[in-house]
Formats: structure tokens, C-alpha cells, sequence
């Protein structure tokens, strides 16, 4: 039987690669609502944009309509992307070091996280 009651601790019992997505999102979001819980908007907002790719390309304004989203919620959620975009562009500079010419690849790999983050300097 697991000794988890929430997606935090099956992580830190498990290991992350263990968790769904909504799982990962849902220690992002952090608490819920009343009668919503982190899980069930994390739930919400993976079936509205698919995944997690679909969520880095939508405006900012597409997360403050979803009851239970406010911007502290939304700028972790921004904050999470912006690591991993980050991380992707110090692989790929590494990459591009190895196999030059391949900046074309760079930029349209950089390009898949535009959306959340990007949306934040418009506020």
C-alpha cells in the first residue's frame, strides 16, 4: 500500500518519472478550490490544451478563466516553464557545438515554449 496521499510524496517516495502529468502539474498548482482540488484543475487544464506543449503556447489571459487559476498560481506554472526552456537551450547550444548548423533546430525548439512566460511581460 502507498504511503502517499498526494502527488508531492508519491514523488518523493517514487521518483518523478513516476508521476502523470497532472500529477506534476498539480504540485506546481499547489491547493485547490473549495470542491476543486489541485489535482482536478491540473486535470482540467491538460484536458483543455492537451498537454504540456499546449499550455506553453496559449496567452497568459486563457489561464485567468480557469476557476481556481490566479496569477501566483500562474506565474509558478510560467516559472516551471521558463526552467525547462532554459535547460533546453543549454542542451542544444552543447548540441549545436558538436553539429554545427543546426541553430534552425535550436530556434524552433525554443520557439515551443513561447506562451505562458512570454505572456507575463504583457500584464
Amino acid at each position: 500500500m502507498p504511503y502517499w496521499t498526494h502527488p508531492g510524496g508519491k514523488l518523493r517516495e517514487v521518483g518523478p518519472e513516476s508521476l502523470t502529468d497532472s500529477e506534476l502539474l498539480s504540485i506546481l498548482i499547489s491547493t485547490g478550490t473549495k470542491g476543486k482540488s489541485a489535482e482536478k484543475i491540473a486535470d482540467e487544464i491538460l484536458s483543455k490544451y492537451g498537454s504540456f506543449k499546449g499550455m506553453a503556447n496559449q496567452p497568459l489571459e486563457k489561464f485567468l478563466n480557469i476557476k481556481g487559476l490566479g496569477d501566483v498560481k500562474i506565474i509558478r506554472i510560467a516559472a516551471a516553464f521558463e526552467i525547462a526552456r532554459r535547460i533546453v537551450n543549454d542542451v542544444l547550444k552543447i548540441k549545436e557545438l558538436e553539429e554545427p548548423g543546426n541553430r534552425y533546430k535550436i530556434e524552433f525548439a525554443l520557439e515551443q515554449f513561447r506562451g505562458i512566460y512570454s505572456n507575463l511581460e504583457e500584464k
